[in-house]
């Protein structure tokens, strides 16, 4: 099944009181809203030259892009995870890359939209495209997982549902594999498309019978 479709468990109880959560609350420090605050130095991102068309295509527009808005800042092209050979990868790095992230990533996640409908042509093959900024995605992921996991403690303890506000599908993911092992929860989405979100939902263990508990002494 898939992560972003997991069932409700049939233990759990609808009734259970909710707590409504913003995922953006995990964003991963205040500099990524476009602050003038000096980042910590990271090692250099390992860059490759163009294989095709398409990702010259993407690399180009970007660099377009960050220079039109003026920023300082440099556009490469990284390698492709071994899982996903086909997609484009794109770091903007440098002293203005806060701005390029913006409020929350939305200017990053335009600047990513974008890059993919120029990719994504009609009559093509679709290419996914991430573009990055500064390693914010990861740092993002790292944040909203933990988020996640601290949520999921609050569920089991308190014993009643926490749900997300509306999640694109990567936060959704992130959230459903940072619990996907977590003891005493289950996750599952709900809604239809930009109103779709992620339940923690804490599951009831039944009450063991005398005969349990005594072979448990």
């Amino acid at each position: 099944m898939h992560d972003d479709e997991l069932e409700k468990d049939p233990n759990a109880d609808d009734s259970e009181e909710t707590d409504e959560i913003d995922a953006d609350d995990a964003s991963p420090d205040a500099e990524d809203d476009g602050g003038d605050e000096p980042r910590a130095k990271r090692r250099p991102v390992e860059s490759i030259e163009p294989q095709d068309d398409r990702q010259r295509l993407a690399l180009t527009f970007v660099k377009d892009v960050v220079r039109e808005m003026g920023l300082d800042c440099t556009v490469v092209l990284r390698p492709c995870d071994e899982e996903s050979p086909d997609e484009i990868n794109i770091e903007i790095e440098g002293r203005d890359a806060g701005l390029a992230i913006g409020k929350k990533g939305q200017v990053l996640q335009a600047l990513q939209f974008l890059t993919h409908r120029v990719v994504n042509r009609p009559g093509l093959d679709k290419r996914h495209v991430l573009v990055d900024a500064e390693g914010y995605r990861a740092r993002r992921d790292a944040s909203l997982a933990g988020m996640a996991r601290r949520l999921g403690s609050q569920a089991v303890h308190e014993g009643k549902i926490i749900t997300f506000e509306p999640m694109n599908p990567r936060d959704r993911r992130v959230v459903h594999m940072a619990l996907a092992k977590f003891e005493g929860v289950i996750t599952k989405s709900e809604g239809e498309g930009e109103d779709r979100r992620v339940q923690i939902i804490p599951v009831r263990r039944p009450t063991p019978t005398t005969a349990e508990r005594e072979n448990s002494t």
